[in-house]
């Protein structure tokens, strides 16, 4: 399908704003759009990381949220379904909204590519040239202001703080003078999760990113002990009670992600409902499981 004519996503050029389009692909996103129209389950392909927000052209976001909700709701998404949620009287480059939706069915791409097409509109919407640029200038600020009593230090503290670790390490379930992720060979490359470290995982989307994150913080939160002092304070011995900020997955999502990892089920079939009654006292085991887990999730951003 041809992208969208560039009037109804550029202004006049005297009324031109002063910064730069973010960058977006029409066609990845009329492609992905389509095979979803034609086979809903394309949807539970990229759902685990593709926004509204993150499609470029404001119909796109419309159609994608209209879909994932009639989706999710166990509806029908398609043409016929989705023009009754869309105002009738829209054009879009000279198609009526009918005509438009019609045309995105007819040129959809398959649901093996919709991951892909997923992935591109994703890329383009997070990570556009100028923001990693900001981004690793914040970091190196944050790295040159962010130290305090920086300085000479007696070698007696040094040596005094090496000791304490040391015995940290001892005492502590593993013997690392870290805190344990739970991946063993992570655990002995690095000792643990140290107090000072600042660890960034980077990959595309769909290579695990998220996994590894919540796999880390359940062994961390599924380890967690701790022991009551005599004025009512409570000190870790083991673990760690864990805060996750979420910045694209809701809560239920995360859970549901973890849920799908500790008993095995795919967490697409457990949204779907497509769980037998054996698959549904295993979600049930994990979830009396976990339900006490010192575990936090923020999901505001």
């Amino acid at each position: 399908m041809a992208p969208l004519d560039s009037a109804l996503r550029k202004p006049p050029a005297e009324t031109a704003p002063p910064y730069r389009a973010a960058p977006h692909n029409i066609e990845a996103e009329q492609a992905l759009l389509g095979a979803i129209l034609v086979n809903n389950e394309a949807l539970y392909r990229v759902s685990d990381f593709l926004e509204p927000q993150h499609f470029f052209e404001p119909i796109h976001r419309q159609i994608y949220d209209i879909s994932r909700s009639l989706i999710r709701t166990g509806k029908l998404a398609s043409p016929v379904t989705l023009k009754t949620f869309l105002p009738a009287e829209i054009d879009i480059a000279g198609l009526t909204l009918t005509q438009y939706l019609a045309r995105l069915a007819a040129e959809a791409t398959t649901i093996i590519n919709a991951v892909d097409y997923g992935r591109t509109i994703y890329d383009l919407a997070i990570a556009p040239g100028d923001q990693i640029e900001d981004a690793e200038r914040r970091l190196y600020e944050l790295a040159e202001i962010g130290r305090y009593g920086g300085g000479f230090q007696k070698f007696e503290t040094a040596l005094t703080t090496a000791v304490d670790m040391a015995a940290r390490a001892y005492q502590r379930e593993g013997k690392l003078s870290g805190l344990a992720t739970g991946l063993r060979d992570l655990d002995t490359k690095m000792g643990g999760l140290q107090p000072s470290d600042l660890i960034i995982v980077a990959g595309r989307p769909g290579m695990g990113k998220t996994a590894l994150a919540t796999n880390i913080a359940y062994n961390v939160a599924r380890t967690w002990r701790g022991e009551v002092r005599a004025d009512g304070h409570i000190d870790t011995v083991n673990g760690g009670i864990v805060g996750f900020f979420s910045l694209e997955m809701s809560a239920e999502q995360l859970a549901t992600r973890i849920i799908a990892e500790r008993s095995g089920i795919p967490s697409s079939t457990i949204r779907r409902g497509g769980i037998n009654e054996r698959d549904f006292e295993k979600i049930k085991d994990v979830a009396i499981e976990l339900q006490h887990l010192p575990f936090f999730i923020d999901e505001t951003g």
